[in-house]
């Protein structure tokens, strides 16, 4: 199922937009959110805090420092200073910094971001409530039998 989406994600960018790599770390948050789907990480707040975060991070350094190493390195940095602060850490934000900061320059790209994730955000939770569901069958399946 995350493979799935992620391809259904990057096929609509790729309808819209010739820069895929920008969008390539939603494919590593996805797998981090079928890993563990309960860990803090995974969490929606987590994941368009970080996310969100290191994407905005990143178009700034590349407008204020243009594109290149400076640029990404002051994304970086930024993004993980962002993720500490807020106590929102998703190690794949590092990755989406870095590639708005090394971006092309087309800002149209951190609006098909948002989307984009967005979309991720969607699949936490359809994760969050079919492991809901799996809890309440096996539950419901431990319980000892009615007797009565």
């Amino acid at each position: 199922m995350p493979t799935v989406t992620t391809l259904v994600v990057l096929a609509f960018v790729e309808s819209v937009t010739v820069q895929r790599l920008l969008f390539a770390s939603l494919a590593a948050s996805a797998f981090l959110i079928y890993l563990d789907p309960r860990h803090a990480t995974n969490s929606i707040r987590t994941l368009l805090i970080a996310q969100g975060g290191g994407a905005l991070l990143g178009w700034l350094t590349y407008d204020l420092l243009g594109p290149g190493y400076l640029a990404a390195g002051a994304a970086v940095v930024a993004t993980i200073a962002a993720m500490l602060l807020l106590d929102a850490v998703h190690p794949p934000a590092v990755a989406t910094a870095m590639g708005f900061a090394l971006r092309a320059g087309n800002a149209r790209n951190l609006a098909l971001f948002a989307i984009a994730l967005a979309i991720t955000a969607v699949l936490v939770v359809l994760q969050q409530v079919t492991v809901w569901l799996l809890d309440r069958e096996l539950r419901r399946g431990a319980a000892p039998p009615d007797r009565g």
